[in-house]
C-alpha cells in the first residue's frame, strides 16, 4: 500500500478578472498549502475502487464520479492502461469549502499512480491529467507555492516563500463555488474591476524575511474578489471572518478560494493556538484548526 498526504489549498490572495465567453472566469491566485489536509492511500493491484472514512466522509459518492477516481481514470486512459488499484481516502478536510479538498484529493491519487508508473510529477502526460481533472488539481500535484491564473490551468513557477501561521476556521457549511461566482453577476464576456491585483509572478519571487511579517504586510491591501459574493451567498462567512479580526494577535482574516473556510495569519503558534481555544469556545459547532501554511 502507498500513502501520500492531500494537504489543503489556501489562497492568500484572489483576483478575478472577467468572465470568459465560454462561461469560465479568468482570475489569477497566491496559492499556498497548509499542514493539515486529508490522506490517501492505494493498493495498486486491487480491483478499481475505494472507500472513504474520516471525520468528512459520510455520505461522500465512491462511485465513478468520485473526483480521485475520475482523476485515476483520465490518468489511465492516457497511459493506455485499465484503471487500477484500490483507493482509500481518508476525509479530514470539510467538504466544498474553498480549500480544495476534492481537488487535493485528486492530485493525491496522480501523485499515486505516478509512483506505480514511474512518472516524475513534471511529466506532460501526468500535467495533461491533471487539467483534465478540474481546475484546481494542477496547483494541488506539486502542492507548492505559487501563482495560479487563468482557470487554474497556468502555473508560474514554485515560490520560497516564508511560513505563515494560521488558523482555519469553516462555518460546517458547503458553499457552492458556482452560486458564488453566479452572484458575482458577470455576463459572458464581461471584464471584472477587480479590488486588489494579487500581483505578478516576480513580486513574489524575492527573498523573503524567515519570519513571514513582510509577506504579510505585502498582502494587506489585496484581497479575494469572491468574498463579498459568497457573503452575499452564505452570510455566516461574514461571521466567520469577523470572530478572527476579533481574537488578539490576528494580523490579516480573508476567505480562501469561493469559502465558505476562512484563514486568519498570526505572528506565531502560540497566538493562532489561542485563538482557537477562544473561537472553539464561542462556535463549538465550527471546525477551527491552526496549521503552518508554506
Amino acid at each position: 500500500m502507498l500513502t501520500v498526504r492531500a494537504p489543503a489549498k489556501v489562497n492568500l490572495t484572489l483576483t478575478v478578472h472577467g468572465r470568459r465567453d465560454d462561461g469560465y472566469h479568468d482570475l489569477t491566485s497566491l496559492v499556498v498549502f497548509a499542514g493539515v489536509g486529508d490522506t490517501l492511500s492505494l493498493t495498486p493491484s486491487a480491483p478499481f475502487g475505494m472507500s472513504i472514512t474520516g471525520p468528512f466522509g459520510e455520505g461522500l459518492d465512491t462511485g465513478p464520479d468520485n473526483l480521485v477516481l475520475r482523476a485515476a481514470a483520465r490518468l489511465c486512459h492516457r497511459l493506455g492502461c485499465p484503471p487500477h488499484g484500490q483507493f482509500a481516502l481518508v476525509k479530514r478536510l470539510p467538504v466544498a469549502s474553498g480549500i480544495g479538498g476534492g481537488s487535493a484529493d485528486a492530485a493525491a491519487a496522480l501523485r499515486l499512480l505516478a509512483q506505480v508508473h514511474h512518472l516524475s510529477l513534471a511529466d506532460p502526460v501526468l500535467m495533461a491529467a491533471s487539467r483534465d481533472s478540474g481546475a484546481d488539481v494542477p496547483v494541488c500535484l506539486m502542492a507548492r507555492a505559487r501563482i495560479m491564473s487563468g482557470i487554474g490551468d497556468s502555473l508560474g513557477p514554485p515560490l520560497r516563500l516564508p511560513k505563515l501561521f494560521a488558523l482555519l476556521v469553516n462555518p460546517g457549511l458547503a458553499v457552492s463555488t458556482a452560486a458564488v461566482f453566479a452572484s458575482l453577476g458577470l455576463a459572458a464576456g464581461q471584464r471584472h474591476q477587480p479590488r486588489s491585483e494579487s500581483g505578478t509572478v516576480a513580486s513574489w519571487l524575492e527573498d523573503w524575511p524567515e519570519d513571514g511579517r513582510a509577506l504579510m504586510a505585502s498582502l494587506h491591501g489585496q484581497g479575494n474578489d469572491l468574498e463579498a459574493p459568497a457573503i452575499r451567498t452564505a452570510p455566516v462567512i461574514g461571521a466567520v471572518l469577523d470572530a478572527l479580526r476579533a481574537v488578539e494577535g490576528c494580523r490579516l482574516a480573508r476567505m480562501s478560494g469561493s469559502g465558505a473556510t476562512c484563514f486568519g495569519l498570526f505572528d506565531d503558534s502560540a497566538s493562532s493556538a489561542r485563538a482557537a481555544r477562544r473561537i472553539r469556545g464561542s462556535h463549538p459547532d465550527w471546525w477551527v484548526k491552526p496549521t503552518v501554511l508554506r
